[in-house]
């Protein structure tokens, strides 16, 4: 019988200033409360780590020698990786803000800030990370399951998802309305949904240019 992981599905903080002073000392407030901490004295030094897969967040500093923490914002989201983010800066301006806002970053503060108020917004970060990796766990489980279609159960699934009916759809593909049935049970069973509704919302999770494509 396999455990598993639990340091796995631990919260991680990751914690980019290149003043260790403020990273050893925000380390230790993140595990004051239970929660796991990595400091890193530079942007690329972090691009550099393999990070493990677990929920968590980035504490960004923004000035720093080298790339910013808003150059680190935008490289991550270049690769794909939405880790919320938090910004604490000593250097903070209202542009400056308005761009980390709008990048998609959970906060931004400005040092000295309360300890109870950073703790609060790395909560939040670490809430919407673990919804976010639900999400996308879903999203792969549809994909795996919708690339077992057929070209036909494809198309009947994108019809089903249109609101259309059985007979409208056999007479737009050309084939007979218990055919249609037919396709649609399969489409039901192998994508695993008790109901239309939640075929739709599966539908609504995949690539959008493999919705075009069906």
């Amino acid at each position: 019988m396999n455990t598993p992981d639990v340091k796995a599905e631990r919260p991680l903080v990751l914690i980019v200033d290149d003043d260790e002073e403020v990273r050893t000392a925000l380390q230790e407030l993140m595990e004051s409360v239970g929660l796991d901490a990595v400091g890193f004295a530079s942007p690329r030094e972090l691009l550099d780590s393999e990070l493990p897969d677990r929920p968590g967040c980035l504490v960004l500093d923004v000035r720093m020698p080298g790339a910013s923490g808003l150059d680190l914002q935008q490289q991550l989201a270049a690769k794909g990786n939405l880790k919320p983010i938090i910004f604490l800066t000593g250097h903070g301006d209202i542009p400056m803000t308005v761009q980390a806002m709008k990048a998609g970053a959970i906060d931004f503060l400005t040092k000295p800030v309360r300890d109870q108020t950073l703790l609060d917004a790395v909560t939040l970060a670490i809430e919407r990370d673990i919804a976010q990796m639900a999400d996308a766990r879903r999203a792969r489980k549809h994909l795996d399951r919708f690339a077992t279609l057929t070209l036909r159960e494809r198309q009947v699934l994108r019809e089903v998802t249109r609101g259309r009916l059985n007979k409208q759809i056999a007479f737009d593909l050309g084939i007979k309305e218990i055919t249609v049935k037919l396709h649609r049970g399969n489409v039901m069973r192998k994508m695993q949904a008790a109901s239309v509704g939640e075929l739709i919302r599966a539908w609504e999770t995949l690539p959008g240019d493999l919705r075009d494509k069906a």
